[in-house]
């Protein structure tokens, strides 16, 4: 492996496709999709070529909408190619969140999937975009959307005001792949190429701006720590809407030029049925869905005996899961990486040789080339070793900030460089890092980051709430769920049931409320200000989740 410092994600798939022109890139089993480095770069080019003929310049912003489907890693290294700057959105999300993604990043285009079994993301558009049904596409002119432009849908079937895919690839013919060479050149290392969103603790997702150097750089670290080549092949069940699936996956698989090998939307049995079909080397999850395979895997035989490393991340481990995994699923050489969007995503990680109790009960140390430190979130100064604080990242991996929140940018990232965490953290002698908490106020349900203020800022939309806090339970499938405490106005009534469906087809389903209860009053400081800690404590006594809570801080 090689450094790959100032280089474009264009350049890097052509570097890929010189140099391991016939390994396999990208295998879809299932439909049969095989593409070799050679052919994943004609098919990226080809989606370039057609974003150039659809009018997108450098620097724009496109949005992708869709399950882990091959268009998308088209996409992301297609749109990469020609200069887009590719903003991801969240499968789960309603309309709602969509309409506030599509504005707030100013994207003109949109490519998406028809939808998902829990929503249809057609039906969703032209509620958003009714100007559809009477434009031809390409020329949407809409009131909600002023910038959104181009909707491109993948799949055959045509709908009013929308090109589909196959439609895009064909514009491609008519961009010379010169044409395409001069754009590509034109791009430099340092340039966006994405915004992903995370939830804010101001109660709106904020976009995260990726260059080429955050995300090429942090995956080849990655990819070092974890040992992978050419020789590797790695299932990626989890979604490529967040880093996960996106830099830890398909990422980092093109910097050491292993194969890709994704499996579309997360089944236990199918990621399973994938490793043995195919022989993967390498699989990806979070907690939840490993504690899944393996209790599949208790139900039906697999041969996971190819495995031998991948990342686990998105939330804290169970040890046992950890053992499981290793015993079990023979993948004895599983790293865990800790991180968070505004890191490309990795600070720190364990490395393949780390025994497996540092793997446990740490998330490992900092990869090459990025600093850490633990500071006293009050004074501002570095802790010794041992001694909680707030953990601090600096390095090439630091995003280039957030999207129109200049404000929010310079709270998270200090004058010095460092990236504020907001988690605690404590540091070993050997710079191994164990999380211990969190100074934001942030729900960890399956892998998925929750804020509380984002859920909060919805429910006071509701015409019989008064205020709404937002809290975070033990749950030993998903680590944390998320409840709600409600205050009603005065002589209103509802119940937990109608809060819910309230939320359905409005917010993701994992943000709904797993618990609602309805109080008159909430714990408060002298100050005024509610003890958000008092409130899990109740729900945890309230609920009988006393078991849950031990295996939280086992």
């Amino acid at each position: 492996m090689r450094n790959f410092d100032k280089i474009t994600i264009g350049q890097l798939i052509d570097l890929r496709a010189k140099e391991n022109t016939e390994t396999e890139a990208l295998v879809y089993p299932d439909s049969n999709l095989r593409y070799t480095y050679k052919e994943f770069r004609q098919a990226c080019n080809q989606m370039a070529k057609g974003l150039i003929e659809l009018g997108v310049q450098h620097g724009e912003h496109i949005a992708i909408w869709a399950t882990n489907v091959p268009q998308w890693v088209v996409t992301q290294f297609g749109s990469a190619k020609m200069g887009a700057i590719l903003a991801t959105v969240n499968t789960n999300y309603k309309i709602f969140e969509l309409e506030y993604l599509l504005k707030q990043s100013d994207s003109t285009t949109l490519i998406l999937v028809k939808g998902t079994k829990s929503s249809d993301y057609i039906r969703i558009l032209y509620e958003l975009c009714p100007e559809l049904y009477d434009c031809k596409p390409g020329e949407l002119k809409s009131q909600r959307l002023p910038f959104l432009k181009n909707i491109i849908v993948i799949g055959e079937d045509h709908y009013p005001g929308m090109f589909i895919w196959d439609e895009l690839i064909q514009m491609g013919d008519n961009v010379t792949e010169k044409q395409l060479a001069v754009r590509q050149d034109s791009l430099d290392s340092d340039d966006v190429v994405s915004i992903m969103y995370t939830s804010g603790t101001t109660g709106f997702p904020k976009g995260v701006m990726l260059t080429h150097n955050n995300l090429i750089g942090n995956a080849y670290s990655l990819a070092e720590c974890m040992n992978l080549t050419s020789t590797d092949r790695l299932c990626i069940p989890v979604p490529f809407f967040h880093c996960f699936g996106c830099v830890l996956g398909t990422m980092t698989c093109v910097v050491s030029g292993a194969t890709m090998v994704p499996v579309v939307v997360f089944s236990p049995a199918k990621v399973l049925e994938t490793i043995e079909r195919e022989k993967c080397t390498a699989v990806h999850g979070v907690p939840t869905m490993f504690i899944m395979e393996l209790e599949e895997m208790e139900k039906t035989k697999y041969d996971t005996s190819s495995l031998r490393t991948g990342i686990m991340a998105g939330s804290p481990c169970p040890i046992e899961v950890m053992k499981k995994v290793v015993d079990k699923m023979g993948v004895r050489e599983i790293t865990i990486t800790y991180g968070q969007t505004e890191a490309s995503p990795g600070i720190t990680m364990t490395r393949t040789d780390d025994p497996l109790e540092l793997r446990v009960t740490t998330v490992g140390r900092a990869l090459p080339n990025v600093e850490v430190r633990i500071i006293d979130p009050d004074t501002g100064q570095e802790v010794l070793r041992g001694v909680q604080g707030e953990l601090c990242s600096r390095g090439y991996n630091t995003m280039k900030g957030y999207y129109k929140m200049p404000e929010a940018t310079n709270a998270a990232i200090d004058q010095n460089g460092w990236l504020h965490t907001g988690d605690l953290a404590v540091m070993d002698g050997n710079g191994y890092c164990k999380i211990t908490g969190r100074l934001k106020d942030m729900i960890i349900r399956g892998g998925e980051n929750i804020y509380p203020r984002e859920i909060e800022e919805f429910l006071y939309t509701h015409p019989k709430i008064k205020d709404v806090q937002i809290v975070g339970v033990p749950s030993k499938k998903y680590g944390e769920e998320v409840m709600a405490f409600i205050q009603m106005k005065m002589g209103q009534t509802t119940t937990d049931e109608e809060i819910k469906n309230y939320c359905r087809d409005k917010i993701a389903r994992y943000k709904i409320p797993r618990y609602v209860t309805f109080v008159e009053s909430y714990p408060i400081t002298a100050s005024g200000k509610i003890q958000k800690y008092k409130l899990r404590e109740l729900a945890i006594e309230m609920l009988g989740l006393q078991d849950a809570a031990k295996d939280e801080t086992a």
